[in-house]
């Protein structure tokens, strides 16, 4: 993780992100409690980690899997139902409270764009932005020594 990525993440804590993983962690809990509930359980618990630390991750689509037409839509939709709603007002509220300050606009901003995750968590991927963290990720080890962007 950069300096920068660090430092921001360090000011995203403070200004609301400690809070909304808190609430994640409680979506996880509350997911894991039944059976049915454990896939979005797992959904929810990588959501919290990138709500704690966002910077230095970005949200992709996710290659098609078992999450991936019908059915995620179907579970994305009892998503909704029992925890996205009420996540995405705890977002949407914090972006409000950060937006009257001109230093909050980003964070708000980033508040805003996970509200939007939060109403449509399956489905979606968190990778690290950083090449090298990108390439251990999607090549072998032995594939990594010849990878494009090697440093």
């Amino acid at each position: 993780m950069s300096t920068l990525s660090l430092l921001l993440n360090v000011l995203w804590i403070v200004t609301g992100g400690l809070w909304m993983a808190a609430g994640w962690l409680l979506a996880a809990l509350i997911m894991a409690i039944t059976v049915i509930g454990l896939p979005w359980a797992w959904a929810a618990l990588r959501i919290a980690q990138y709500t704690l630390l966002p910077f230095g991750f970005k949200v992709i689509d996710a290659p098609s899997g078992p999450l991936a037409g019908s059915a995620g839509a179907i579970g994305n939709l009892i998503w909704l139902v029992l925890a996205g709603w009420w996540l995405a007002l705890g977002h949407l509220i914090t972006a409000f409270g950060l937006a009257i300050t001109i230093i909050g606009l980003p964070f708000a901003w980033a508040h805003l764009k996970l509200a939007g995750l939060t109403l449509w968590p399956l489905g979606r991927d968190i990778v690290p932005t950083d090449q090298r963290m990108m390439a251990q990720r999607f090549y072998n080890p032995v594939e990594l020594d010849r990878a494009p962007f090697r440093r």
